[in-house]
């Protein structure tokens, strides 16, 4: 049903004009209805293995769609937010989600940034001693803090097959590195030293990541927390954070691993983890929105290269920033659509799928085999509803695409702007065009 709502919705974007016109070749789409879907897919899966009254708290990461309407639509869901700056704090805000439902992790927190935490009541993670030094100066003596705090552990459990999304490592840059002589030790007597430290956070990674490695961590981090807890006498530790995502299935429809799967597999490695004792935290981002998007764009040209077909569209770099240059790790599906709309027929044909940008290697498909798209057809890229259009990169100042989210009604698919298209003075101005004269009289 999720793909042919799809098709649908590629349809109706040609003929209600959302990428018709030459000024907005170019267009983001995200179901509704599955992003909904997901998100009860994700409750239902920790509630199956929790404990009867466990507190369970799902947060989203920003990162992975920073979106405010987006978000507004997961909290209508039930999922908070993850925020990792300053800005993502204030779309979180702005998207209306309390901040009893908000966490915020970074490795690089400044004092202002700690200090609002608190003022807003935002539980927040330190990630290393220093910045668990800078909250012992923020903290009342002998008062309790207005905001759940914890530490960042990393169990170094090793990392997965994309180096950039592992955290876990001997040497990620997150964390206290718990295998480095002495830190263990260190990290027991912080909490023996600090009562108001009651959440313990760790984050192994998402995409490339096995479930067993997840797991692992998990079970590294639950061990801590009992260790701790013994080591003060008392049960200090009353929330484990489990940050990190799942994989996606890049490769097609199926939505492989679950959240059933991962929470299942949670249960058997780590039963304590859902034996009510402790609160749990997860900080999804990707596996609750990719599945959800696509982006479509017009093919301009259709050319060729040393006998090879090179389709060039207006998606490229600007958008599938991992994609284009690491094409292995982040390999995207295209769909083609004819410049109707409809899905396109034909004999696969091998083709480039190229984006726009002034570099050779601006290619979100290299020898795709596909119906041969021609000029006027579209090329989609699948499940890009995390990380693509929510996070544009500033090559060759393309304007951002808009942004629109659609549902299924009787009356065929209707269409909401979530973010409009970016006009050409926004740009200017955003590259300094109110400034245009300040160098000359230097």
């Amino acid at each position: 049903m999720h793909t042919t709502r799809r098709d649908l919705a590629v349809r109706a974007a040609v003929d209600q004009g959302l990428v018709t016109d030459d000024r907005q070749p170019l267009a983001a789409l995200l179901d509704v209805r599955h992003v909904r879907e997901t998100a009860t897919a994700l409750h239902a899966a920790f509630a199956e293995v929790a404990a009867p009254g466990q507190s369970v708290q799902h947060t989203f990461a920003v990162k992975a769609a920073s979106l405010v309407p987006v978000l507004r639509l997961l909290a209508d869901e039930g999922i908070g937010c993850e925020v990792a700056s300053p800005g993502e704090l204030a779309l979180a805000r702005a998207a209306g989600v309390p901040a009893g439902q908000t966490v915020l992790d970074s490795p690089a927190k400044t004092v202002t940034e700690l200090r609002e935490a608190l003022d807003l009541g935002i539980a927040l993670n330190a990630d290393n001693p220093q910045e668990l030094s800078r909250l012992d100066a923020l903290i009342t003596p002998g008062a309790p803090p207005s905001a759940p705090l914890g530490l960042r552990i990393n169990p170094q459990v090793g990392g997965g097959s994309i180096g950039a999304m592992s955290t876990a490592t001997a040497t990620s840059k997150f964390g206290v590195a718990l295998l480095d002589p002495g830190a263990r030790e260190w990290v027991v007597q912080a909490y023996r030293d600090r009562p108001w430290l009651t959440r313990l956070h760790s984050h192994i990674g998402s995409q490339g990541m096995p479930l067993d490695l997840m797991a692992e961590g998990a079970k590294e981090t639950f061990d801590l927390a009992e260790e701790i807890n013994t080591a003060v006498g008392r049960h200090q530790i009353d929330t484990l954070d489990l940050g990190g995502g799942l994989p996606v299935n890049f490769a097609s429809d199926d939505v492989t691993p679950t959240f059933a799967e991962y929470a299942r597999l949670l249960a058997r490695t780590v039963p304590g983890l859902f034996d009510g004792r402790y609160g749990i935290v997860t900080e999804f981002g990707r596996s609750l929105l990719a599945k959800s998007g696509t982006v479509l764009a017009r093919v301009e040209y259709a050319k060729s290269a040393g006998g090879r077909p090179i389709a060039v569209t207006h998606a490229g770099a600007q958008l599938a920033v991992r994609t284009v240059f690491t094409p292995d790790a982040w390999p995207l599906r295209v769909a083609a659509y004819d410049s109707k709309g409809h899905p396109k027929t034909g004999d696969p044909v091998a083709q480039d799928i190229a984006g726009p940008c002034c570099f050779a290697g601006d290619l979100v498909a290299r020898d795709r085999s596909l119906p041969l798209l021609s000029e006027g057809d579209y090329a989609a890229l699948l499940d890009t509803g995390a990380y693509y259009f929510s996070n544009p990169f500033g090559y060759n100042s393309l304007p951002r695409p808009g942004v629109y989210g659609y549902t299924l009604t009787d009356d065929g698919i209707r269409f909401t702007t979530v973010r409009a298209p970016q006009p050409l003075d926004d740009l200017v101005t955003e590259s300094g065009g109110a400034h245009r004269d300040a160098l000359r009289t230097m």
